[in-house]
């Protein structure tokens, strides 16, 4: 049977990673797991870990890359096996989508992913959060993204939703926190602060598995630049993985000596660090986000409709 994603993943530290020439073995925490070795197209090794040289050779041998991470999901290099080159199958593939398509496709899901945010925090507090007028903007948006064709529309309308809703957020938020909507970095607030800090985490962890796929993660379709892929990849999952997370924190926990403000920056302390990490770790589904990127990767191998889930 063949495996689904054809990478495999070891976050954190300290796993113990050996092969025999058909197999590949990762220990961690005392759980083994093992992999047929000719179906493993790339080991993303995140954080520090203990790999044996022969794994290494029966890996490149094999045809096999091994990518290598900062624990936060940060890239550092690629071993790949003699005479191979860069996937310009891939980055071709990835430039004749049209952009528009899929530049909708997410701002859409995107979209749809924070009304339900929007609706299950509602029924949480037993009290609503929108305005008159605004839910009923924010499905006109869903609705008019259908039609638009031009990219700097959809950029222009997706950024207005995307305000919106964090404006509806901040109404969940004690006031005291300073926080009324996202903000650029330095971040100014400790909720703005947490939230970049969940996203940070996210991209990563999605990082480690569009770089599984052989992507090229600058080439993306709502967003541009550097990471754009993943920013597309992420965007209908900050509503579900991150971003309940930080409203409870800020509704329940947080407290002034968890952040040190000033009028220029807000910086978190080492202790709500260790707390936060804990928690988006355990909200963050890794298993969603490889099957996110391994769909869009067999959707532009088969020239298919890429559907972007949420």
């Amino acid at each position: 049977m063949t495996r689904a994603i054809p990478w495999v993943a070891v976050y954190g530290f300290g796993a113990h990673i050996k092969s025999t020439q058909k197999n590949l073995t990762i220990l961690s925490k005392g759980k083994v797991e093992e992999y047929p070795l000719d179906e493993v197209k790339n080991l993303l090794i995140v954080g520090g870990h203990h790999i044996h040289s022969t794994t290494i050779t029966h890996l490149l041998r094999n045809g096999s890359y091994i990518s290598f991470f900062e624990p936060d999901g940060t890239p550092l290099g690629i071993l790949q096996p003699y005479g191979k080159r860069g996937n310009e199958t891939l980055q071709r593939l990835q430039e004749e989508i049209p952009r528009y398509r899929l530049a909708t496709a997410f701002a859409q899901v995107s979209l749809k992913s924070r009304l339900i945010a929007i609706e299950k925090l509602q029924e949480e507090r037993g009290s609503t959060l929108l305005y008159e007028g605004e839910l009923q903007i924010l499905h006109n948006a869903l609705h008019d993204l259908e039609y638009l064709v031009k990219l700097d529309e959809i950029r222009r309308l997706s950024d207005l939703t995307t305000h919106m809703y964090y404006e509806i957020l901040s109404r969940d938020i004690p006031r005291d926190f300073d926080f009324r909507r996202r903000t650029v970095r330095p971040q100014c607030d400790p909720i703005n602060a947490i939230f970049s800090f969940g996203y940070a985490m996210l991209f990563g962890n999605c990082c480690v598995s569009v770089i599984g796929a052989r992507l090229d993660p600058d080439l993306g379709f709502l967003h541009e630049g550097s990471g754009s892929l993943i920013l597309d990849l992420i965007g209908p999952f900050k509503a579900t993985m991150i971003d309940p997370v930080v409203c409870k924190i800020a509704r329940e926990s947080l407290e002034p000596g968890d952040f040190e403000q000033s009028s220029s920056r807000c910086m978190l302390s080492d202790s709500l660090i260790v707390d936060l990490i804990s928690a988006f770790r355990h909200s963050i589904d890794n298993q969603k986000l490889d099957l996110q990127v391994n769909n869009f990767l067999q959707a532009i191998q088969k020239k298919e409709d890429f559907t972007v889930m949420y």
